[in-house]
């Protein structure tokens, strides 16, 4: 219990904290919807069975008043279909709303230091946390929390009126009504919980595979894969079919013990208002209202079944996004190394997430403002998370860490799917078009954009569609040039590139460096050259520092990738 509540206790406080007001608003016409309808039905069935008996006898034919009923029937028809209105109004605005906050800080959740490192792992695991758990708690306002407090109320409210009748009437069919309609859904909801947890499950496996399908079959093809991941995918789509076959199993179920729970209620409420009116206790059209009452009474808590079918899903994608949505303290900045310097770095170990070996261990090493750095070694070595370290998407977990402000530039170019000047704005949202061609025409791309019709307009596909690869990583450096911080961290900058490209790239880039510093991590020669320095890196160890000049420096070199 304490779980659900963990798991739950953020999802509602982002819905009271976005649209308090709406959300109550849309709860308080929901229970008017249903209060009204059942009052409609209450007083038509009284004043039909009083007209009735009332046109039995022309004393009372002419005695009787038609007009006061009448137009209560007609205001509670008018506040019903009010009421509905407004409700679907104002609930589903509301929960439109809070999906787009949610959504929102789901983003910012995983946009934290390290999350988006995390992705890269499992991709698809952000877009389904966006789309279809996100889509899933629209359930826990809409088809749980309502209905089941509107239920409650119509309960309360029905057990008043039929107490008014008989005190031990409506006590009786308050307490059933109460007991067997909740206990019911909640009931199906604990049968359904592990069926609709696995449907998501399968669901979210289908098109995971399904998309690695599409987008590389090719190399599925090449590695004589394909058949397997066609395997995998019906064996996804077996796993999620089942279960919706236990969940309709479960519906089945639920809407059978519905139906007999309200055969037994109406069957009941029949006998004892018979009962009541025969011993004159009350009147025909009494027992007529009280009656369609009872029968109105039952109908809110049907709304629960859909709610209780999906309830396992909403508390999964509540506890898988739970953890991403809690308020998190910005980190602190790193401090600042003394003066002359661009970073320090002092017997500093660090690990990554979820990791007992130490990505970095007994890291001494310094460098000078203006002065470049290129860290080589082998894969895995710990280039990448020493670059890491020093944007501070890596925490140290032992030893200091002092460097200027930054900036990564890693070994992807992500674009994304926007114009150009939209995706060069991520590194300076106020830099202007004067602003963006120079840094354009300074990485060397800006005669291939002013060649394409719509110039920086032009609109990119998914992933950067559109341009080649080295115009992919020109438009990755003038975005790098936008950032105007005294040190840059630079992994494999030109690999993948040919080797003009590359050297034009690397060219470029040192004119702009001037006055900067930089750290290369590298294993290619072209990369390491520029550099005034040469830290070799093995097992997250940095094991030699050698100058330009030194043999050492050299010798290092000659041990890289040639061009």
């Amino acid at each position: 219990m304490s779980g659900f509540i963990a798991d739950i206790r953020p999802i509602l406080h982002l819905f009271l904290a976005e649209r308090r007001r709406a959300l109550l608003l849309g709860a308080v016409l929901s229970a008017a919807t249903v209060t009204a309808g059942i009052a409609l039905l209450g007083l038509s069935g009284w004043f039909i069975t009083a007209t009735s008996l009332a046109g039995l006898s022309a004393a009372a034919a002419v005695t009787f008043d038609v007009f006061a009923p009448a137009a209560g029937i007609r205001l509670l028809a008018i506040v019903r279909t009010a009421a509905r209105y407004g409700e679907r109004l104002a609930t589903h605005d509301a929960t439109l709303g809070v999906l787009a906050a949610l959504r929102e800080r789901l983003f910012r959740g995983f946009a934290e230091r390290g999350a988006a490192r995390t992705l890269l792992r499992r991709p698809a695991r952000l877009l389904f946390r966006l789309t279809a758990d996100i889509d899933a708690l629209d359930s826990l306002y809409l088809r749980i929390l309502v209905p089941a407090a509107v239920a409650i109320g119509a309960a309360l409210a029905a057990s008043v009126a039929l107490g008014l009748m008989y005190p031990q009437f409506g006590l009786c069919f308050g307490l059933f009504l109460a007991i067997a309609g909740l206990g019911l859904p909640l009931i199906a909801a604990r049968a359904a919980r592990k069926h609709a947890r696995r449907r998501a499950h399968g669901i979210e496996a289908l098109r995971s595979r399904t998309i690695d399908l599409v987008a590389g079959q090719t190399d599925l093809l090449m590695a004589g894969r394909l058949a397997a991941q066609r395997s995998a995918i019906a064996m996804a789509d077996s796993y999620a079919a089942c279960a919706d076959d236990r969940l309709n199993r479960v519906e089945t179920g639920l809407t059978f013990g519905f139906g007999l729970v309200s055969t037994l209620l109406l069957t009941g409420s029949l006998l004892a208002v018979a009962a009541l009116a025969e011993t004159m206790v009350i009147t025909a059209p009494v027992a007529a209202l009280g009656l369609l009452v009872a029968f109105a009474a039952v109908e809110p808590f049907a709304a629960l079944r859909r709610g209780a079918l999906e309830l396992g899903r909403t508390l999964l994608a509540a506890k898988r996004t739970a953890p991403r949505l809690a308020a998190v303290a910005a980190p602190e900045p790193l401090a600042a190394p003394r003066p002359g310097y661009a970073f320090s770095l002092a017997d500093v170990s660090a690990f990554h997430e979820n990791s007992t070996a130490p990505a970095l261990e007994g890291i001494d090493l310094e460098l000078k403002k203006g002065e470049r750095l290129a860290v080589v070694g082998s894969s895995g070595a710990g280039k990448s998370s020493l670059l890491a370290l020093l944007s501070g998407e890596l925490s140290a977990r032992t030893g200091g860490v002092a460097a200027v402000p930054s900036t990564l530039l890693t070994q992807r170019t992500e674009l994304f799917e926007d114009n150009l000047s939209g995706n060069l704005r991520l590194a300076n949202p106020d830099a202007g078009e004067v602003r963006l061609r120079e840094a354009l025409a300074a990485a060397g791309l800006l005669a291939d954009i002013e060649a394409m019709p719509r110039g920086i307009d032009t609109r990119l596909g998914e992933g950067g569609l559109g341009l080649s690869g080295g115009q992919s990583r020109r438009l990755a450096l003038a975005r790098l040039f936008l950032r105007d911080t005294p040190l840059w961290l630079l992994d494999e900058p030109t690999e993948g590139l040919d080797g003009a490209t590359a050297r034009d790239v690397l060219s470029r880039l040192s004119a702009m460096a001037a006055g900067r510093s930089l750290v290369i991590a590298t294993h290619i020669r072209r990369e390491a050259a520029i550099a005034d320095r040469i830290a070799i890196i093995e097992g997250g160890r940095i094991t030699q520092v050698s100058r330009r000049g030194e043999a050492a420096f050299e010798k290092a070199l000659d041990r890289l990738r040639p061009d």
